[in-house]
């Protein structure tokens, strides 16, 4: 729902140009939207480069993706709530200017521990920055205009997701591992100077008071989680700060259910779980996340830190599992003229199994020519349900509610993908793990531990310094055979999702609900419409 603005749109028209003006602000938002899936595609393609440059544990190695997504997830609900309260130009502002700025430091840092502070910051400026520039999109623009410019939104993540392996290849190959987060800088700096000047001001005024108590304790359950994950793997699950991180998000969690509860304005209206087809909707990121975007992560570390692939090799690769999203959302789009939504995504979901099965034959003796076409089934049986997840979260519940209902999809979009990413990569080290201990029955468990978590974040090098005596060749294999475990366990939960996709949102809606036309927004890891 669009709120009053702060100046009647004739006058600010003619203040900052017309077309002309809107135009400069639908280009602004884009190109801090493309410095997000760059930042986090390209980052995983530089991580092996930042171990061997700046040397660090696994932990603090898997903290420069999760530090980000971590922050980035817990905080859009927050800031589309601090834009729509101080105003979308100043929020987008002060975020893309942060995310900018972290970006210059990263080209700098000392250590892995700066790099993943750095991190951390720039997911809380990157939720800044996403949620204030949708929500001045969203008043500067209406109707047949509003779907173009979101759709335009949509294809500049598709870019950034489908080219920023190739592109952080290039630049490490040729520049160096800094490079790679330089480019969100020179985006931040031409949307902050070409955009936000000619950005208008607009807030909410009847805003109310915010769910700070909630906001606390769902970042400090998601945190207290994520941080066991990462953790586990390393010092044992029956490790006394493991068993009490996950322990402290499980009470947080159900501290900040009892706390949305009771709330008058709650972050998480939980009314909404009633309806059949809003749960069926919240399935599609659990899907998308298990069955996509982990790989965007995992497939790098193996190709270059285990399968001794360069980074331009890699990125050349992931165009197998990236270029989908350029146009498979778009002709999902197109299906709902003749067919359901929730048969569309079901059968997305289902080839984007299949795809998992078949890579997991094609990568047994490493990857090539045969990995393509299983990554091109994930990349178009994720790209359907990705077309039309948008949409669907608005769709499902009764118009009035639709503005929490795309907040709570969001969040868990962009939350469930840091602990997606942080919980397979926990899997994957525990899988190597038990390989490696069938193979070698007589080396010391810590040794083994430790070579197992240096695998899993793409360290062969370390990892057989661990393991002395053993052929690298033998460590592949016994890695391939627990990667190959991982993508079945992988192919399992996404044909779940679909499973229960295809049961929930096959219900018809409630009388109650109002019929709403579907406007999906084909988007990348992290956006959303607010």
């Amino acid at each position: 729902m669009k709120e009053t603005r702060t100046m009647p749109r004739g006058a600010d028209n003619d203040a900052h140009g017309g077309a002309a003006g809107r135009g400069a602000i639908l280009a602004a938002v884009c190109l801090a939207a493309l410095a997000l899936p760059l930042s986090f595609s390209g980052g995983a393609v530089a991580t092996p480069a930042m171990g061997r440059s700046l040397g660090g544990s696994p932990e603090a190695m898997s903290w420069v993706t999760n530090a980000f997504m971590l922050t980035f997830g817990s905080m859009l609900m927050l800031a589309g709530a601090l834009a729509d309260r101080l105003g979308r130009k100043r929020v987008f502002a002060w975020g893309v200017g942060g995310f900018a700025s972290c970006a210059l430091a990263l080209g700098l840092a000392p250590t892995l521990a700066a790099v993943d502070v750095l991190r951390a910051l720039q997911g809380i400026f990157a939720a800044a920055a996403l949620a204030g520039g949708t929500a001045a999109l969203a008043q500067e623009f209406e109707g047949a205009a509003a779907t173009r410019a979101f759709g335009a939104l949509g294809a500049t993540f598709g870019v950034g997701l489908a080219f920023g392996p190739v592109l952080a290849g290039w630049l490490i190959e040729h520049f160096g591992w800094r490079a790679v987060f330089l480019t969100g800088a020179v985006a931040g700096i031409l949307a902050l100077g070409f955009g936000v000047p000619r950005m208008r001001e607009t807030r909410d005024p009847h805003a109310g008071r915010f769910d700070c108590l909630g906001a606390l304790l769902f970042t400090a359950a998601l945190t207290a989680f994520t941080c066991g994950i990462i953790e586990g793997p390393g010092l044992g699950w029956r490790h006394p700060r493991v068993m009490a991180l996950l322990t402290g998000a499980v009470a947080l969690s159900l501290a900040f259910l009892r706390a949305e509860a009771r709330a008058q304005r709650p972050m998480l209206d939980l009314s909404l779980f009633r309806y059949p087809r809003f749960v069926g909707v919240q399935l599609l990121p659990v899907a998308t996340c298990y069955g996509y975007i982990v790989l965007l992560v995992l497939l790098p570390l193996r190709f270059i830190g285990v399968d001794g692939y360069d980074e331009m090799q890699a990125g050349i690769l992931m165009l197998a599992l990236s270029v989908p999203m350029l146009w498979v959302p778009f002709v999902a789009v197109r299906l709902t003229r003749g067919f359901d939504a929730g048969a569309i995504c079901g059968a997305g979901l289902v080839l984007a199994a299949a795809g998992l099965w078949a890579l997991r034959w094609a990568l047994r003796d490493g990857p090539g020519a045969l990995a393509v076409v299983p990554m091109l089934m994930i990349g178009v049986g994720a790209g359907l349900p990705w077309g039309l997840m948008d949409g669907l979260s608005v769709s499902v519940v009764p118009k009035e509610r639709a503005g929490m209902a795309t907040g709570i999809f969001s969040t868990m979009r962009v939350a469930g993908e840091g602990v997606a990413l942080a919980s397979v990569t926990a899997v994957l080290a525990a899988l190597v793990a038990a390989r490696l201990r069938e193979v070698l029955p007589g080396v010391d468990a810590g040794s083994l531990t430790g070579a197992a978590v240096r695998l899993a974040t793409g360290d062969l090098s370390e990892a057989l310094l661990l393991l002395p005596g053993m052929a690298p060749a033998s460590v592949r294999a016994s890695y391939a055979e627990a990667f190959g475990l991982l993508l079945d366990g992988l192919a399992v939960i996404t044909l779940l999702c679909a499973a229960g996709v295809l049961a929930f949102l096959g219900r018809k809606p409630s009388p109650r609900m109002e019929p709403q036309t579907l406007k999906s927004t084909p988007c990348a890891s992290g956006s959303s419409r607010e």
